[in-house]
């Protein structure tokens, strides 16, 4: 009996296994292991590339102050930039993330053979941009950087930039064309009977020497001024300039129109008021310089005593509400909450800074990994390309380069001090106005 009963159990376990087999093949397979999904190979991350803007900043010399700002100014805006990768808060566009800024920097004390050397320093560091100071580091260093295909910015305009145009390119216009704007604004008002007198008042150094050129005076004449000479001041004088402003009187002069930095100006036309010499002053004569006799630096120091003077070509004002001076607020408000920058040429190093990486980014977006890039590059398919780029208003007008178009500005911003404020008198044609 035991042995049919476990018979039968053996009997009933061979039926279930067969059915479980029958089944199996019957029904759906499932396999013993899903394959997975093809992956897609991913993308290395660029590698890290530092690209170093900034160049020659004469922190020494009559400049010192004005290039203090300058770099503050280029220091801040390579935090931003590394910060957001943006350009500006106005502009869509952006630095790859793998580009990191670096200031480059070297004090060349205004001595062309020092901004010589620190060139050719900081080139074998790996700068592919320049920029410089003033009129002697640019008359040095202008072919140098031609024969080496290098872009520079600056903060020193002139006819000698123009003649050729070469690789150095302007923020603001260069002195003659600045006068050349005045003499137009000052005829909008003349009604007397006789042509205006006109001289040259510029300082005695290179770059004043370049504003009393024939092609200024040229054009001055053919607009109605009657040109009766020249009269140089020290770019620092350690005197007032008394016997200067004699001879304006003497010779009857209306207008006057020269290269001056503060420090050489405002001792002037302090002299100038104690003489009687000023617009609604016993003897009316107008007093207008170019840029860098920057008007944000003048009249806090002159207040209403230097009512009446003109500067043509300036930045836009501290209190402009437009969006370039608001991120200069706003960079200062961050980077420097404590001791903010108070000289203008802040904007200045803000400016040449973003001309500067922009060159650069439009280098690397022409196809050249930042690695690869080489200073022929940057100026070829960068500085050239740079066509009609915002300064939120910091500058004259959008900035244009191209070969043989180094001046980035095509009108010219009159201000003139009118109640110890400065009022905007319009903007004036760039006439090109050079030696050649």
């Amino acid at each position: 009996m035991f042995k049919i009963k476990r018979l039968s159990v053996v009997l009933t376990v061979v039926v279930l296994l067969a059915v479980l087999i029958v089944g199996g093949a019957c029904g759906p397979q499932t396999p013993a292991t899903t394959p997975s999904e093809p992956t897609t190979p991913s993308t290395p991350a660029a590698k890290p590339v530092t690209l170093y803007i900034g160049g020659g900043f004469a922190l020494t010399g009559a400049y010192a102050e004005d290039m203090a700002a300058v770099l503050a100014g280029y220091e801040d805006y390579a935090k931003y930039v590394n910060e957001t990768h943006k350009l500006a808060p106005w502009s869509n566009e952006t630095l790859p993330e793998n580009v990191t800024l670096e200031v480059l920097w070297r004090d060349d004390e205004l001595k062309p053979e020092k901004a010589l050397s620190q060139y050719d320093e900081l080139r074998d560091k790996g700068i592919m941009v320049w920029r410089i100071t003033g009129s002697p580091e640019a008359l040095a260093l202008k072919d140098v950087l031609m024969e080496d295909k290098v872009g520079a910015t600056t903060a020193a305009t002139g006819a000698y930039l123009l003649t050729p145009p070469q690789t150095i390119f302007t923020n603001y216009p260069i002195y003659t064309d600045g006068g050349a704007a005045v003499g137009d604004w000052f005829m909008e008002s003349w009604d007397k009977d006789r042509k205006p007198r006109f001289a040259y008042l510029t300082a005695d150094m290179a770059a004043g020497k370049s504003v009393p050129i024939p092609e200024l005076t040229d054009y001055l004449e053919g607009i109605g001024f009657e040109v009766v000479g020249e009269q140089y001041v020290p770019l620092v004088p350690t005197s007032p300039p008394t016997t200067q402003l004699t001879w304006l009187k003497e010779n009857n002069v209306d207008l006057t129109y020269g290269f001056m930095i503060n420090p050489g100006s405002q001792p002037t036309i302090k002299e100038a008021v104690r003489l009687g010499m000023g617009p609604g002053l016993d003897y009316d004569i107008t007093f207008a310089f170019p840029t860098p006799n920057h008007l944000q630096v003048f009249v806090p120091a002159m207040g209403e005593l230097g009512n009446g003077v003109v500067v043509a070509g300036g930045y836009a004002p501290w209190d402009d509400p437009g969006d370039g001076m608001t991120f200069i607020h706003e960079l200062q408000d961050k980077y420097r909450p404590d001791k903010p920058v108070t000289h203008i040429m802040y904007v200045c190093g803000i400016v040449e800074a973003m001309t500067q990486v922009e060159a650069l980014r439009l280098a690397m977006a022409s196809g050249i990994p930042a690695d690869e890039l080489t200073a022929e590059d940057v100026l070829e398919k960068g500085y050239y390309q740079i066509k009609n780029m915002s300064t939120g208003g910091l500058t004259n007008t959008p900035l244009t380069y191209g070969p043989g178009d180094v001046e980035g500005v095509d009108q010219i911003r009159i201000d003139q001090v009118q109640g110890g404020k400065i009022v905007k008198q319009g903007t004036y044609p760039l006439h090109h106005i050079y030696a050649k």
